[in-house]
């Protein structure tokens, strides 16, 4: 049956993908930089296409590198997609599928699985010193402490979010959501200073994301004073200084553009021909983000190890419009759905003397494929009772490698389902309190998904439902929900 060739292919590709490189035991194990953005939509980038905010540092990254223009991640919203990242695993293999929010993250049966094994731990064990640093959002509790899942070293906080700068605020311009302005009303309030708007658009209240989610340094709180994304930078940069005589993993897992909005001063002054104050904010966050990635490019320049170093940058879901300004364009939706907008993000790999400068590849590559990437560079051992699902990139990216690297992507967040087959996709995406119904679209045709072909094209809709059954049927149930 063709669902079953289907799923041959993925395997044979899964399986060649982690032959294909190695180092050779006498070279120098090459330094691994995973920047990764949050919330960050596929078009914010200058190289993804945005005119009014310059990213110089991240476009550089393509300019020297690899941008993806078909690059996804495992799922639209934060924890379950950093789940499949660490992994290389869909993580419905392993029944972590939703996103705990707020005091969920203190749940103990809320996070990463202790029998899966995350990209640090393996690339430990393959002779690195690991380091993360900014958000974790994969337990917040201490079986899933940071520090427990192979980082040798952690500076961040454990919640999905975290206020860039204490309160009350200083030195930033603030936007946050609430469901009744002071005073009462609806709309839009702005203190008398101009630092503060309190806006009633999205219906509820910014959550309590600072509530027993302290920033820390291993497995101690400490009191950091300076804007996080800048803190973060600093942090990363020292990390590198330090280990610059071994190979290392640095895991760079940024909280902007994250909400909740807060705007440096320095950066709402340099765009202060933005009128909305709310697109002025998202680019005063997008351009210190910027700027830090070039502190982090600068450094490994510094230290002569760019040759020596695959640094690979991403979001780990797109961008939620509303609540930030951000733009997914030309896809449709955003983070939380799967429509592209939810799951297809700016991807870029960079490794200068082995991979092409400039280059645009335009096959469909996922965030699964760094943890098989990584292992296959490291020579690391893995669980051979473990189904992977990435691919090694490098010959691809290369060319010794002309074929897709996938032919078959999966995804279940819950009721909200999809399978991308070739350039096919198959989704359910209902919203909230409607029945789920599938859709069909030919992205190379359609790329914004607006012309469903479920009912002009019944073989190939039966033929795509068949073959998500077959890949569902791999997955187990989830293993923690939330409670509403």
């Amino acid at each position: 049956m063709k669902h079953n060739l289907i799923i041959l292919s993925l395997s044979v590709t899964l399986l060649i993908s982690f032959e294909s490189i190695r180092c050779d035991a006498a070279d120098r194990l090459p330094n691994i930089v995973i920047l990764l953005a949050d919330d960050l939509g596929y078009g914010e980038t200058g190289c993804q296409g945005n005119k009014e905010i310059p990213t110089p540092h991240i476009d550089s990254l393509a300019t020297g590198g690899v941008r993806m223009t078909q690059g996804y991640v495992t799922a639209a919203y934060c924890s379950a997609s950093r789940a499949g990242l660490l992994t290389g695993r869909y993580q419905t293999r392993f029944g972590y599928e939703f996103n705990p929010i707020g005091a969920q993250n203190e749940d103990p049966t809320a996070g990463l699985p202790t029998t899966e094994r995350t990209l640090a731990d393996v690339l430990v064990n393959a002779g690195y010193v690991t380091g993360l640093i900014g958000k974790w959002h994969l337990g917040g509790t201490a079986k899933y402490h940071p520090i427990r899942r192979g980082f040798d070293e952690f500076f961040g906080f454990m919640h999905e979010g975290h206020y860039f700068v204490p309160s009350p605020y200083r030195q930033t311009t603030t936007w946050l959501r609430r469901k009744v302005l002071p005073g009462g009303g609806m709309g839009r309030w702005t203190s008398t200073d101009g630092n503060t708007i309190y806006s009633t658009h999205m219906g509820y209240t910014e959550p309590d994301y600072d509530a027993d989610n302290p920033i820390y340094r291993a497995g101690q709180p400490v009191d950091e004073q300076n804007y996080l994304t800048d803190a973060f930078t600093r942090e990363a940069v020292d990390f590198i200084d330090r280990n610059v005589d071994r190979p290392f993993f640095l895991y760079l897992a940024y909280n902007a553009v994250h909400s909740p909005m807060q705007g440096a001063d320095k950066y709402m002054r340099k765009f202060a021909h933005i009128e909305d104050i709310q697109r002025r904010i998202f680019a005063a966050m997008l351009a210190n983000l910027d700027d830090s990635v070039g502190e982090v490019i600068g450094k490994l320049r510094e230290k002569d190890l760019e040759r020596d170093t695959l640094i690979v940058f991403l979001s780990d879901n797109g961008g939620p419009t509303r609540e930030l300004t951000s733009s997914n364009l030309p896809l449709r939706d955003g983070k939380g759905s799967v429509y592209e907008g939810g799951l297809r993000i700016p991807f870029i790999v960079q490794w200068k003397g082995k991979l092409p400068a400039g280059k645009v590849y335009d096959q469909p590559v996922i965030s699964l494929d760094l943890f098989a990437t990584a292992a296959s560079l490291s020579g690391a051992s893995l669980d051979k009772k473990k189904t992977y699902d990435g691919v090694n990139l490098i010959p691809y990216l290369t060319g010794k490698n002309t074929g897709r690297p996938h032919e078959t992507l999966y995804w279940r967040s819950g009721n909200r389902t999809a399978l991308r087959v070739g350039d096919w996709k198959l989704l359910r995406n209902p919203k909230r309190k409607q029945p789920p119904s599938w859709e069909l679209y030919n992205l190379a045709a359609d790329l914004s998904e607006t012309n469903n072909l479920a009912k002009t094209n019944p073989d190939k809709l039966k033929q795509l439902q068949s073959a998500w059954q077959e890949l569902d049927g791999e997955m187990i149930e989830p293993v923690w929900t939330p409670r509403r």
